[in-house]
């Protein structure tokens, strides 16, 4: 197989981040009554399972003592905390606010956390590019929309859903260059729903009947978890960790569009602006990516 260049690669986890900004909106269409820990907990199975049948489809697996446990129970375990910490932290502080913190603190965590244990030095194209896209974030949480609650516990949860996203990004780099992508994310993913049945079992499941509810679910895991963490491996193979972790704020840029466009969230200046600078920071890594 022709190796992958890094301007794939950027335009993959590109899209990837892209679905993952669709998750506050389905969230904000789930009946009323719903739990966001559960919602996060069958992200996990659905996704894991769907992911599970293509690698299986594809032969990926290959033999199983290739496998080194420790690397896969740690980013199951990120995945799983994740889960838990980004959807609860959008219930208390709102999507706006959850979303922006959580994956807004994933880059700078992602940064150290590469350079740290694979060396990988941010460079100056990187810092500028990430300065420009947490700016616009920061603008975004600060739009003024009268919905915003800043929820102290909320943030901390978001703040630990972007640290635990840095940390799985780095763990999967490494199981990515003895493995196939598919294969990777396919007994990660479901290593995490393992992790969050105990949630799953303890909870009241009986507002899942509702069509809505199935609906929402169904769009969380088959495309915003089987099929962006899919794309997320594959990109992650040729990108560094900084840089792939920078390019997933298109996240909350996709959220604060979706969020006017179909949520009919005001919009005015500062959201305008926010909006921009993401999408500007973004620009900034996939031309770098091109011309390297």
């Amino acid at each position: 197989m022709k190796p992958q260049s890094p301007a794939t690669g950027a335009w993959f986890i590109l899209v990837a981040a892209i679905l993952w900004g669709t998750t506050g909106t389905a969230q904000a269409f789930a009946p009323a009554g719903y739990d966001s820990r559960v919602i996060g907990a069958l992200r996990l199975v659905i996704g894991g399972l769907a992911l599970l049948l293509i690698a299986a489809h594809r032969r990926e697996f290959g033999h199983w003592r290739d496998w080194a446990a420790w690397p896969i129970f740690l980013a199951s375990a990120f995945t799983a905390i994740y889960q838990l910490c980004f959807f609860s932290g959008v219930a208390r502080t709102g999507v706006a606010i959850g979303t922006i913190v959580g994956i807004g603190s994933a880059p700078i965590a992602g940064g150290i956390l590469g350079l740290l244990f694979r060396a990988e030095k941010p460079t100056r194209r990187w810092l500028f590019s990430t300065l420009l896209a947490i700016f616009g974030c920061s603008l975004l949480s600060l739009s003024g929309n009268e919905n915003v609650a800043v929820n102290p516990i909320g943030i901390m949860l978001a703040i630990g859903a972007g640290a635990s996203y840095a940390a799985y990004t780095l763990v999967i780099k490494g199981l990515l260059e003895k493995h196939a992508p598919c294969a990777v994310v396919a007994i990660v993913t479901c290593g995490g729903a393992i992790l969050s049945m105990p949630v799953l079992m303890q909870m009241d499941l009986e507002w899942i009947q509702q069509p809505r509810a199935l609906a929402v679910v169904l769009h969380l895991g088959i495309l915003s978890m089987a099929l962006a963490y899919g794309l997320f491996a594959r990109g992650l193979q040729s990108v560094p960790v900084g840089t792939a972790t920078t390019l997933t704020l298109a996240e909350p840029m996709t959220a604060g569009t979706l969020g006017i466009l179909i949520l009919k969230e005001q919009m005015n200046f500062m959201t305008g602006s926010g909006i921009v600078f993401i999408f500007i920071g973004l620009i900034v890594l996939i031309i770098r990516r091109r011309q390297t």
